[in-house]
């Protein structure tokens, strides 16, 4: 058996075992969300040499949601670098939920990129003169990242455009402590447009390996991202990317990740591989339930924990053969 056909199996076999676990659910607090199908889930794996394994539905669309974070984050430190940027995100947990109104009490700076503060602030700072214009640079980037044509779901903007009130009140009080410019809508357009880019687990999963190839699609051989930034934008994935589940997963799984409230989840094994789960059933703390089982399923089988330190046989790049 090929090295590509075995690590397919172990996908279809997780993918198998996990298909009819039906707790959590589908977000609701955005309307347009309520209408994901909770049955759907995918699975997606894409190595840095560019093979390419799935199983479920891995061509489902679905609206990126907060996995737009890092990569806005990492769009922010390349056009201003870190120095600036840090001047408006610091880089530690919160500890919190991932939309909590609060900002570090000593700096007045949301805690990180991943949270809702955050990624507003980033949005703030890598938005453009006009509203089109921002959005359009944002979408080429993921496009590229993916490495086929994205798009916007109009839909599920106008949703999050009617009902984020509570978004509102974040960006005010971030103006409130100098943290973002006086053209709060426009940074929020900004904001829910990034988060209502519609993508496929297997999308996610070409992104993340992206990063994982340092800032190379490992299909098109396309530079996308600069890799002097990567480190900086993995680091703050592993230590806040899942909210106040940050610890337990880093525990668990490992690896630098984000997950979105549209059911879609990310893992990146630097310079091996990206993973992505779609599932839109969530846990109380707005991740991904069939997602977050699959990753840990994959991690401990293929050994893909940060500090693994099993058998030789046990590593990812042994089952590539390298």
């Amino acid at each position: 058996m090929s090295t590509h056909s075995h690590i397919q199996e172990i996908i279809q076999d997780v993918y198998e075992k996990y298909k009819d676990i039906d707790e959590g659910e589908v977000a609701t607090y955005i309307p347009e969300l309520a209408k994901a199908n909770p049955d759907h889930f995918g699975i997606a794996m894409v190595t840095v040499d560019g093979q390419v394994c799935s199983a479920g539905d891995c061509e489902q669309e679905f609206t990126i949601q907060s996995i737009c974070k890092p990569f806005a984050f990492q769009m922010a430190l390349e056009e201003f670098g870190r120095d600036r940027t840090l001047e408006h995100v610091g880089v530690e947990p919160s500890g919190d939920a991932f939309n909590s109104i609060e900002l570090e009490p000593k700096t007045m700076r949301p805690y990180n990129a991943m949270i809702n503060a955050g990624a507003i602030a980033i949005a703030s700072l890598i938005k453009k003169d006009t509203r089109e214009s921002g959005v359009e640079e944002f979408v080429d980037k993921m496009a590229r990242a993916a490495g086929r044509p994205l798009r916007i779901d109009e839909f599920v903007y106008a949703s999050e455009d009617a009902t984020g009130n509570r978004n509102r009140a974040i960006a005010y009080l971030m103006l409130n402590c100098g943290i973002i410019d006086a053209e709060v809508e426009h940074s929020l357009h900004q904001y829910f447009s990034q988060c209502s880019l519609l993508v496929t687990a297997q999308d996610l999963a070409m992104m993340a390996a992206t990063l994982a190839n340092m800032g190379m699609n490992p299909v098109t051989q396309e530079r996308v991202f600069d890799f002097n930034y990567i480190k900086d934008t993995l680091t703050v994935m592993f230590t806040c990317g899942l909210y106040d589940h940050a610890g337990e997963w880093a525990y668990r799984v490992g690896l630098p990740a984000k997950s979105g409230v549209g059911g879609g989840l990310i893992a990146v094994v630097n310079r091996q591989l990206g993973i992505a789960v779609y599932s839109p059933r969530l846990d109380a703390k707005g991740n991904s339930v069939r997602g977050i089982l699959a990753c840990k399923e994959l991690a401990s089988h293929l050994g893909l924990h940060a500090f693994e330190f099993t058998n030789v046989g046990s590593s990812f790049m042994q089952w590539l053969g390298t």
